[in-house]
């Protein structure tokens, strides 16, 4: 469904909060990420390109836009670092420098050879406290084994790309991730395969530690042997190979494909919301009823413990009702009307990033929306 601003009461967050556009129309935004002065880069992974986006009067609304890197075609993740502004496409991992007035200097590339993308081609990167620099590689397919080693992992590497490593395996397509701001533990939402029900496997955030296997492809959930992998994992069964991968911390609903993932440590929202983290489900697309199309928070203790997730912001799942169909004696055939009854969308979330203010910015690529979630109810 195409947005309009008419659309925004139907968001709903908790009390004291709004839901506003920092900006629109950009088509494919993807990935955000905010620089010390504020000024907020955006990926368009079909347009490939990098736009810098500049709330100039402090309205909470971006009034300058301009494409400041071209030619990079299926660019998903970005991240700063020091001046410099690194990005990522299905192959490569890029690196230019911030110039003064906000735009960049000649891009390098660092990397060319990253797994072929197969059906997860957006990848993701950060840099961790370690000051390596973390890189997702999701798998080629939904539920095979895989030739590459470097499929379905998170991989480290140093800030120029050398030393590359896997860091940790059996990661399906983990896009969103971040580093507690207590802990320092690395957490990431895995997705689960698809075609195995409505219900399994679930979506798994998982804490994500060096030389760790999550399972994927032969296990699931709590450590679950999955029914639909009929090969054996190297060297042993599926019975054998389960009990010693890492089980998630904790499960969410299936294929709600968790995109953006951001810790929050910003002070405009309340005390009791700081070192939680916040993560923009894209929406199911195989499930009979949707699941995603939401924001969540998911709550950790003091000690970086994830304890359990609730809905933040909601409501770009809607019903469709045509009126020509839902009159009574309305022509149509079944097939129509049972369409027209199916829960409709107006957005699909991507990336989540917390702006300089303490709000937050999230992403949504089908109709080119960046959504400003602030609070000010104090």
């Amino acid at each position: 469904m195409p947005f309009n601003e008419n659309l925004l009461p139907n968001l709903r967050v908790p009390a004291g909060f709004s839901v506003s556009v920092f900006a629109k129309d950009l088509k494919n935004v993807r990935w955000l990420v905010v620089a010390p002065n504020g000024d907020v880069y955006a990926s368009r992974r079909e347009q490939g390109d990098v736009l810098l986006l500049r709330d100039t009067n402090g309205d909470g609304k971006a009034d300058e836009q301009k494409i400041v890197m071209q030619n990079v075609m299926y660019v998903n993740g970005l991240a700063l670092r020091e001046g410099r502004l690194y990005a990522v496409t299905d192959k490569k991992i890029l690196m230019a420098p911030v110039l003064p007035d906000g735009t960049l200097g000649m891009t390098t590339t660092l990397v060319d050879d990253l797994p072929d993308a197969g059906q997860h081609p957006n990848r993701t990167l950060d840099f961790g406290p370690d000051g390596w620099l973390y890189v997702t590689v999701g798998s080629t397919c939904n539920n095979c084994r895989e030739p590459n080693p470097e499929s379905a992992t998170m991989l480290r590497m140093r800030p120029d790309g050398s030393a590359r490593e896997i860091y940790a395996k059996g990661l399906r397509n983990t896009i969103g991730f971040g580093w507690h701001p207590t802990s320092g533990q690395l957490y990431g939402f895995d997705h689960g395969s698809d075609f195995q029900g409505d219900n399994e496997p679930p979506e798994e955030l998982n804490a994500i530690k060096p030389n760790q296997h999550y399972g994927w492809p032969f296990c699931w959930g709590d450590r679950k042997v999955t029914p639909i992998q009929f090969n054996e994992p190297p060297q042993t069964t599926k019975a054998d190979f389960c009990p010693t991968t890492t089980a998630p911390a904790l499960h969410y609903t299936a294929h709600a494909a968790p995109l953006g993932f951001v810790f929050y440590t910003g002070q405009q929202f309340p005390s009791e919301y700081r070192g939680d983290a916040f993560v923009a489900f894209r929406g199911s697309w195989n499930r009979s009823q949707p699941s995603g199309y939401k924001v969540v928070r998911v709550r950790f203790d003091a000690n970086g413990q994830p304890q359990g997730s609730e809905d933040f912001a909601t409501g770009w799942l809607m019903s469709q009702l045509p009126p020509a169909l839902n009159q009574p004696g309305a022509a149509g055939t079944p097939a129509e009307k049972a369409k027209s009854q199916r829960p409709a969308h107006f957005g699909r979330l991507a990336g989540l990033v917390q702006a300089r203010d303490g709000s937050l910015l999230l992403a949504e690529d089908q109709n080119g929306v960046i959504y400003r979630i602030r609070y000010a109810g104090r």
